[in-house]
């Protein structure tokens, strides 16, 4: 097992993983920017180092400067929780051939599945459904990339979805109606692209309109055990950008959820994957089909609600597993029968087309009780940057019902209180309240067919 594990991220997900590691006995390197001085990682971490700059490429993205950080503090590991370098092949490359061990999948495995055209390309050869679009990338918006472009869109026929290689989390996919939308849409998608991951390549699928995104939680270890931990509905969406979170997904079937999970496990052992992966599926309940989506070869940001259901610690999990331990679990020991629910809450104004909001946190307070997590990265007093994700805290309740973890979301979002800046809050407590999600009978058009910001701005002027 390791002594020290140096943590390659920031915010809510390195404070996550610190104290699993505190529980484990291992010590803990932080990584800063400059700004970033003060962040609750850095306090709670065993020791911490700054990386560089606010901009993240020249912090938290500098490859070469955490690397040696790491050697120089003798963590044997890196974490990289996700976004940032979570899913870059050549920066796990990088750490193997240094000989510090990476806590994910090999980067052979994620060679196999990014970009994420090439994923696409194995599921057909598995047998894995996909939805009609590109069997390749396209390298560029050039005449011959418009033209390729323009083929399969009028092939598949419109609407259609554009979608980065490189990228993942929704960045830089963008739904076009007609070939006008089209052009605008692969300039937006190839400009994220490259921003975000240096991958400019893009490509296209038809756009499946009332349907649902389920994804599936799987852990693989280097015997070849693979087990899952069972499904989560992302449907509400805005921008394909997740909001709200839920387990297991409340309109699935029995038998459905046996096809996907066994599709999942099989995704994982033609990877030969190792560590935790997510794979995301489009599911249909009007015709009770279900396409892939892309493969997570990382921890997810909603891995939360799955350690309420199945009491898995899966970042624990991801540590054993990467110092070469066999899983703690088989497919029998995990037990499923509660519900879970978990709401970002980000630094954004949601009455303002979700417009960041940093600034200083004047007054802070966490619900509690029974049915309540909270995992935070930040606390009353703190200075939130706007250089980054604005993720501030996830809210997660459970109960032994869905009806019972509704409830207690409702009572912690009541009760928790951030002043200082604009926080997602008031959108959460109205998508609580919507006769429609409590139902559970949504799809990822919720947001805009349930008009909730319509609503918003409604309640917030008869307050």
């Amino acid at each position: 097992m390791f002594d020290k594990i140096l943590i390659a991220n920031r915010g809510e997900i390195a404070v996550r993983i610190i104290r699993t590691c505190k529980e484990m006995g291992i010590r803990t390197v932080a990584i800063h920017s400059d700004i970033d001085a003060e962040a609750l990682h850095v306090k709670l971490a065993d020791e911490a180092h700054c990386v560089g700059p606010a901009e993240a490429a020249q912090s938290y993205l500098n490859m070469k400067t955490i690397l040696n950080v790491a050697e120089a503090s003798g963590a044997q590991a890196i974490h990289p929780g996700y976004g940032f370098l979570a899913e870059n092949p050549d920066f796990a490359e990088m750490c193997e051939q240094r000989g510090i061990a990476f806590i994910g999948p090999p980067s052979r495995c994620m060679y196999k599945a990014k970009p994420k055209h090439k994923a696409r390309q194995l599921m057909s050869l598995i047998n894995i459904p996909v939805a009609p679009g590109s069997g390749e990338a396209i390298e560029d918006s050039t005449e011959k990339g418009w033209k390729q472009a323009l083929e399969v869109a009028t092939t598949i026929g419109f609407p259609v979805v554009v979608k980065p290689t490189g990228t993942g989390g929704g960045i830089g996919m963008v739904v076009a109606k007609d070939g006008d939308q089209l052009k605008n849409a692969i300039e937006y998608a190839e400009k994220r692209g490259k921003r975000a991951f240096g991958i400019s390549a893009f490509y296209i699928e038809k756009f499946l309109p009332g349907i649902r995104h389920v994804e599936f939680q799987v852990l693989a270890d280097r015997k070849g055990n693979v087990i899952h931990l069972g499904d989560r509905d992302c449907s509400i969406q805005r921008r394909f950008q997740k909001l709200v979170e839920e387990t297991p997904c409340p309109v699935m079937t029995p038998f459905l959820r046996m096809k996907m999970a066994v599709a999942a496990m099989e995704i994982a052992r033609a990877l030969q994957y190792v560590n935790a992966m997510t794979v995301e599926f489009l599911y249909s309940p009007e015709t009770q089909e279900f396409y892939f989506n892309e493969i997570n070869s990382r921890l997810q940001v909603e891995h939360c609600i799955t350690e309420l259901v199945t009491r898995v610690d899966i970042v624990k999990q991801q540590i054993k597993i990467a110092a070469g331990e066999q899983l703690g679990y088989t497919q029998d020991d995990i037990r499923f029968g509660t519900h879970a629910i978990e709401c970002r809450i980000n630094a954004e104004d949601p009455l303002h087309d979700f417009r960041p909001s940093s600034g200083t946190i004047s007054r802070l307070r966490f619900p509690h009780g029974l049915g309540v997590r909270i995992d935070e990265g930040v606390y009353e007093g703190y200075e939130v940057p706007f250089y980054y994700d604005s993720l501030l805290v996830k809210l997660a309740a459970w109960g032994k019902t869905r009806d019972e973890a509704i409830g207690r979301m409702r009572r912690a979002i009541n009760e928790m209180v951030v002043e200082g800046i604009q926080t997602t809050l008031p959108f959460h407590r109205t998508v609580m309240d919507d006769e429609q999600f409590q139902k559970g009978q949504y799809t990822t058009a919720f947001v805009e067919e349930q008009e909730i910001l319509g609503k918003l701005k409604h309640r917030s002027q008869h307050k």
